[in-house]
């Protein structure tokens, strides 16, 4: 009997000239069979699904609830040790089959929550996976990354690009600190490219001053006397709050904005204007009081998390209501569309995606929906 995947209903567009539309007889029934003992197969059998009209996500928008996962992370420091889990992190899994067999937040990206007490250390390790992480609450907390020491604050934005030795902790007198870790697993695992390794010693011994990097390359303008820096990702490593916060207020005073996005910036290298990072972008996006933004879509997988503020999103005709550091994520070509519910004050999104990528591969296209005066219709 052959073991071919079932034919699927066929799509009415498929009945077209360029399209496969074969009819099965006996007689193929038994080449297919032939084909198969040579590890070989008809391409007409799997064309359409392979070659789909446009893409059809394995992900689904998934939520989940800040207040609800910062206590399963408190539960977890509480029973396991940071050395012995050597990253002690909640895995964030999308509500698929795909999530959990990827270990994916959405598409080819990973997220987690990681928590940390004061005096405790993520030991030093390095991986061919790029990271980003965004900070949610506590104090004292810091990353050295190749021996750059970085302190990081809520809503500080921080690089650990590939390849780098990187550790991270909280001070003794700091306080508990909850961060989102944002990784290309997912991708560099799909590339058979991933490796890891383990320092030396359990943390980097610093060998530049504190936050040398965004002092020196955090303002508008390119240091003299430092050697030129001519690594494939921001020099800034970290982003801060308020500095972000700023630009965003500055840019609304004098822009309209985005109808999809309210005013949105990205985390950019500031010496070329690109992506922070070669396979992982990122933003920040103010929502203006009561703002509804029209809906699209686009290629590439988008993660939320809350910096400030309330409301919803309507991703793919469902409504999720959001509050602070709650996190959401809207799959590759999915409808969505973002509402404020504060009249009297901004709420502002940070995300991450795969834009990079799409860019990079000449993939990235983006879609207006036009029926419905713009919004789609909350399914019931």
């Amino acid at each position: 009997m052959s073991s071919h995947p079932a034919a699927q209903e066929l799509d009415l567009r498929d009945r077209q000239r360029g399209r496969s539309h074969v009819t099965d007889t006996p007689v193929l029934e038994a080449f297919y069979n032939r084909l198969e003992g040579h590890n070989a197969g008809a391409f007409w059998k799997r064309a359409n699904a392979i070659e789909p009209w446009e893409p059809a996500s394995r992900y689904t928008a998934t939520l989940w609830k800040y207040a609800e996962m910062r206590r399963l992370c408190l539960e977890a420091i509480e029973l396991v040790r940071p050395e012995e889990a050597g990253r002690r992190v909640v895995t964030l899994l999308n509500d698929s089959a795909a999530g959990r067999e990827n270990t994916a937040v959405v598409g080819w990206l990973f997220s987690g929550l990681q928590a940390m007490k004061p005096g405790e250390i993520t030991p030093a390790h390095r991986h061919t996976a790029s990271a980003h992480r965004f900070i949610m609450e506590g104090g004292g907390a810091y990353t050295v990354v190749d021996g750059h020491p970085i302190t990081l604050g809520k809503n500080d934005y921080v690089l650990t690009p590939n390849g780098c030795w990187h550790d991270h902790g909280v001070a003794a007198d700091g306080q508990v600190s909850i961060w989102q870790d944002g990784l290309d697993i997912p991708l560099m695992n799909s590339l058979e490219a991933n490796f890891y390794a383990v320092h030396d010693a359990p943390m980097q011994t610093p060998a530049f001053p504190p936050n040398d990097l965004p002092l020196s390359y955090g303002g508008l303008m390119r240091p003299a006397g430092v050697a030129a820096w001519s690594k494939p990702y921001s020099p800034t490593m970290v982003y801060r709050w308020e500095q972000v916060r700023d630009a965003l207020w500055n840019f609304a005073k004098v822009s309209p904005g985005s109808p999809y996005d309210g005013h949105i910036m990205r985390y950019s290298n500031p010496l070329t204007g690109g992506w922070a990072l070669q396979t992982m972008g990122a933003h920040m996006q103010l929502l203006g009081p009561g703002l509804h933004t029209h809906a699209h879509r686009h290629t590439g997988n988008v993660v939320y998390n809350v910096a400030q503020g309330h409301g919803y999103s309507i991703i793919g005709g469902r409504r999720f209501d959001w509050q602070e550091h709650d996190i959401f994520c809207v799959p590759a070509w999915t409808w969505h569309e973002h509402v404020n519910l504060d009249s009297g004050s901004e709420a502002f999104l940070f995300s991450f995606n795969d834009f990079p990528v799409m860019e990079a591969l000449g993939v990235m296209i983006e879609e207006a929906y036009d029926d419905n005066g713009v919004h789609q219709t909350i399914a019931v």
